[in-house]
Parts: C-alpha cells; structure tokens; sequence
C-alpha cells in the first residue's frame, strides 16, 4: 500500500474506532429505556448519576429497582455474552484458518448442553446449572485437545473431527436425558435453556462470568499480533519463530473459557460468533490487532439489540437462540454471496 492510499485510509479508519467505542456505549444507555416498565430518559440519567453524585431521589423505589436490579444485570449480560462469542469466534476463524468455524466448533455448546441438562434434573437449582453447564463445556475441548495429542496427525484436521465427535457424543447424552425427563416439569426447563435467555440474570452471575471472561479476553488481546502469525499458517509461523502448536492450544484455551463462562448464563446462543467476526473484517480489515476489539464492540452490540428487541416484540419474551438464527442465517447468506467470508 502506498504512502498516499495510507493517508487517505488513516481518517476513515480513526472514524471507525470512534464509532466502534461510542456505540456500544450509546447502546448501553438507550437499553434501560426499553422494556415493559416505561422509565423516562431523564429519570434513567438521574438513577444512575445518583450512584456517582449526591442527589435527592424524587422517584419511586421500584424504578431503581428496575434499573438496578433487573435492566442492569441484563444489559450487562447481553453485551459480555455478544462480544465474548464474537471474539471467541474470530479467535477460532484465525486459528482453523476456515472462516466456518465458531466458538462451539470443539462441542463447547454440546457439552454445556448435557452439563445444564443433568444439573436441572438431579439438582434444579440456577446456580448449579450454570456451574455444571461450564465444567462440561470444558471437559468437552479437553477431550478434543486430547484427542489431537493422541493422534500425531495433522493437528487441526484432528480437532475440527474431535469436535465433530465429541459434539456428537455430548448431543446423544443429551438427548437421552430429554428422552428421561419429566415432560411437565424438567423437559421444558431443559428446552428453554437450550433456547437460549438472559432473563433470569443476576449481578451474581455477572460476577462470576467477568472473574473468568475478563482475563481470558484481555490475554487474547495481548496475543493478537500472535494470532497474525498463526492465521499465515504453521511453515510461516515456524520461520518467524512462533510455536504454533503450543500457541494454538493457549488460544483455543483461553477462547473457549469465554465461550463456556458465557454460555453457562445465558444458553445456547448460536450465529454470534460465526456472523460477527466476517461482519468486523469487512469494517476493519483482517489484521487481528483491529479486528479482535472490533468483534467485542460489534458483538456486544448486536447481542444487547437482539435482546431489546426480544424484550419488546410479544408478551412472551422470544428466545434468543431463535432470534439470532433468524437474523444470523439471512446476513451469513448475503456475506456469502457477496464474498465477504474468508479467514484472513
């Protein structure tokens, strides 16, 4: 690229880091405004001030309430959920070097599944099914890592079919608790979480996914420029004096605690982390110094809008896994034929 194209990119691109920042920040403020609650704009301004400043209440309990304790956490969610699998799933794009891939291409979302499903039915408690979701959406990478260590083949060729195998196991699993279930009691809560919500969110849950999310992203984000010498493939990754091998597993680690952590609360959540990461190289380019924060602001958005919109669209709030395969698929086809996808 020459110098001149270089300079006439440069405010394009610094455009682009602002709307990448202002955005999910304007997102932030306008979703406490939308719900069944009608809250006034002004209102939502002086709540949250008045955690800040001192300032004399002159509204009703509940709207703190509202604010506070159940916009708040779901908010919150919604945004570490949507960016933690967009991430993850550049992540996975650049280290598979397919752009088919997403962050439940090794069984994360298979083994969350069965892990969710047998904690509803031996316990029924929220918490541990959140801590048994996670635990089995690690134990199902693991068996994929072990397989590719197992067998000293081509070690991607090797995951991508551990993944598929292991994903297979865990589906049947699961299908064997459903068939066991108690159908008007366990079945439907197993179903629902399968669909994917984040309506029951507490600040708790939060808690305990940003204690594993938050470090796991920003060890990603320190070893983006890695993640560059990777997506070049393993001879060039040699020569420059990268360790793929240990290198891959490190990512795909420390991608698939976000992506498990972030399941464990809100379900199975598919098409983010397949559709955003094309959606951010066509913005920001390939390189994954830009492209890895563009994926958490653009996934945190469109997660945080998918979820306002599940909010208000009918009385019966609409899962979540329905609603991001229904704007996921139509968005991957157009990408699709305009030759958006590609993993560098």
């Amino acid at each position: 690229m020459s110098t001149t194209e270089m300079a006439e990119r440069a405010p394009a691109s610094r455009l682009m880091t602002v709307v990448l920042i202002v955005l999910p920040v304007l997102l932030f403020l306008l979703s406490f405004l939308i719900g069944r609650f009608p809250v006034p704009p002004l209102t939502v301004i002086k709540v949250i001030a008045a955690q800040i400043v001192p300032i004399t209440a002159d509204w009703p309990a509940v709207v703190e309430s509202v604010v506070f304790d159940v916009r708040l956490p779901r908010i919150l969610a919604a945004m570490v959920v949507g960016g933690g699998l967009a991430m993850s799933g550049a992540c996975y794009q650049g280290v598979f070097r397919n752009p088919l891939v997403s962050p439940f291409t090794l069984g994360v979302s298979a083994g969350a599944g069965f892990g969710a499903a047998i904690a509803i039915l031996l316990f029924g408690q929220r918490y541990a099914t959140q801590l048994s979701a996670f635990i089995f959406g690690l134990v199902a990478v693991a068996f994929c890592l072990g397989m590719s260590r197992l067998y000293r083949l081509n070690s991607t060729i090797v995951l991508v079919l551990g993944g598929i195998i292991v994903g297979s196991l865990f589906s049947a699993l699961l299908s064997l608790l459903k068939y066991v279930a108690d159908p008007n009691s366990k079945l439907p809560v197993i179903e629902f979480w399968l669909l994917g919500s984040l309506s029951s969110v507490s600040m708790a849950d939060m808690v305990a996914v940003l204690i594993v999310a938050v470090p796991s992203a920003l060890a990603l984000l320190s070893l983006r420029w890695r993640i560059n010498i990777l997506a070049m493939g393993d001879e060039q990754a040699r020569i420059l004096g990268v360790d793929a091998d240990r290198l891959r597993i490190v990512v795909i680690v420390l991608s698939t605690l976000i992506a498990a952590s972030t399941v464990s609360i809100s379900g199975i959540i598919g098409w983010v982390g397949l559709v955003i990461p094309h959606f951010a190289r066509i913005l920001v380019g390939p390189d994954f110094r830009r492209l890895l924060p563009a994926t958490l602001s653009l996934g945190a958005c469109y997660l945080l809008g998918i979820d306002d919109l599940a909010r208000i669209m009918t009385a019966a709030e609409v899962p979540l896994g329905i609603l991001t395969a229904l704007v996921g698929a139509p968005v991957f086809i157009l990408l699709l034929g305009r030759g958006g996808l590609g993993w560098a």
